[in-house]
């Protein structure tokens, strides 16, 4: 008889082995969120594409076979957080995502711009402070390919001051989103996908380590909102 779990698959640390990658997260948060059964596989960056591509059609765009995707009791595969949520809401339409809020498009947004701008951050840090070390080789050479320089050189040019200068317009624009309806979510009192999305970076920036979120927070304008917000968002974490 065919499992009714499905299955997520996301990417692994080193021990102890924790969630922390941004967009793993926001499928984990609205699974939760839900309240639908599911069990994680972990997956390393070397295995990613040998465990999916008999299942799926390669991404479009960026690399061919990413991190998340699930498996779904009808045998479906899917990969893409975004297209996930799709097709989480249309077959678990309780309770709400919102994915029609006026909010989700404008967050979506300022979450990728902030991510484009402290790439140099934490790229070079993420296989120093998470990654087990098989995926190691897979991240240096797939990175530095991506910018065209080693990581020590990223870091040392692009990040630091630099990055987080160009990343706090980002946080202070979600700051504002946050405060327009008096929280703790970008709704108000209704929790949606938003709050999912926002809460990903936030949890992601409390993995690479205080040094990462504190700065984060203090260059927002406001951290109680991100801090009442990810208290909200906590039963699902």
């Amino acid at each position: 008889m065919a499992s009714k779990q499905i299955v997520l698959f996301d990417l692994p640390t080193k021990e102890p082995c924790i969630t922390w990658s941004p967009n793993p997260w926001k499928t984990r948060l609205l699974l939760n969120f839900k309240g639908i059964d599911y069990r994680t596989q972990w997956v390393e960056y070397p295995d990613v594409k040998p465990v999916l591509e008999k299942h799926v059609l390669p991404n479009s765009a960026g690399f061919p076979y990413s991190i998340p995707a699930i498996h779904l009791p009808d045998g479906t595969y899917m990969m893409d957080s975004r297209q996930i949520a799709n097709s989480i809401e249309e077959r678990y339409p309780e309770p709400p995502l919102h994915l029609n809020s006026e909010y989700l498009p404008k967050v979506e947004s300022v979450w990728l711009r902030l991510m484009d701008s402290i790439r140099p951050l934490f790229i070079p840090q993420v296989p120093k402070r998470l990654l087990n070390e098989r995926s190691l080789d897979y991240w240096y050479t797939t990175r530095e390919e991506m910018f065209g320089m080693s990581l020590d050189q990223l870091e040392k040019e692009q990040g630091g001051d630099k990055a987080w200068d160009k990343a706090e317009p980002k946080i202070r624009e979600a700051t504002a989103l946050l405060k327009e309806n008096q929280g703790p979510f970008f709704m108000g009192e209704v929790i949606s996908y938003a709050d999912l999305v926002w809460t990903s970076i936030l949890l992601f920036q409390k993995r690479m380590g205080p040094d990462f979120f504190d700065e984060l927070l203090k260059r927002s304008g406001d951290p109680q909102v991100h801090l009442k917000l990810l208290e909200a968002v906590s039963p699902y974490a």
